[in-house]
């Protein structure tokens, strides 16, 4: 179908527009380890700093992604194609789903594997490991998604980059708190599947939203 042409064709250009500007997702890469590699050092006790892994690991990647959310709409509207991008005959929400995909896949998908690295030198055992793994997949696409929006809402706005993280942290927190539990109950042996099943649910809530808010709002910012 020609949307879906349309949408692989924006998905495709974002990852080689973001590949080529190693800056805007290596800059939150080195951001995030520099944040976790810091917690031994603080701390001192590796068994303490093994017991705080997954909270150090989520909360690093919040703050990282927060560093890579204004680039999403920023060269699309700087060259002004963002307007043709509002104009399309295509569906908005399903090409701005797909701009929240390559985000992911550029800003996020790094942070991820590099976490699990950073995970398994700070002591954390097999199981949380992997737990660890799959609470990120789960939970970091609603970083996109939630980004997304907040990205078209503060577009072009003088204080952007402020504002954007001022909306999408209180939005932020549930996964966090999920993730790291989840985690942190695996560690423990106990059942993780309530905090799972609430990640994947979140997920699949902001892929049904959070595109047609983000269209909404990215209308309203250009007229």
């Amino acid at each position: 179908m020609n949307f879906m042409r349309a949408a692989a064709a924006i998905l495709q250009r974002d990852i080689r527009r973001l590949l080529r500007r190693r800056g805007q997702w290596t800059q939150p890469l080195m951001f995030f380890v520099m944040v976790v590699v810091l917690f031994p050092f603080a701390l001192g006790s590796g068994e303490i700093t093994a017991s705080i892994v997954p909270a150090v690991v989520w909360t690093a990647m919040l703050l990282a992604t927060t560093l890579s959310l204004e680039e999403i709409f920023r060269s699309d509207f700087d060259d002004g194609s963002l307007d043709q991008l509002a104009l399309s005959p295509h569906p908005l929400p399903l090409l701005l789903l797909a701009k929240a995909i390559a985000h992911w896949l550029t800003a996020l998908l790094p942070l991820i594997l590099m976490a699990g690295a950073l995970a398994r030198a700070l002591n954390l055992a097999p199981t949380p490991l992997w737990t660890l793994l799959v609470t990120l997949l789960l939970g970091t696409p609603v970083f996109s998604l939630v980004g997304t929006l907040a990205s078209a809402l503060t577009i072009g706005l003088r204080g952007g980059a402020l504002l954007l993280a001022l909306i999408v942290m209180p939005l932020y927190i549930p996964v966090l708190i999920f993730g790291a539990g989840a985690v942190n109950n695996a560690a423990l042996g106990l059942p993780t599947s309530g905090e799972m099943f609430f990640l994947a649910g979140l997920a699949v809530l902001a892929a049904t939203l959070a595109p047609f808010a983000a269209a909404a709002g990215l209308r309203s910012r250009l007229s």
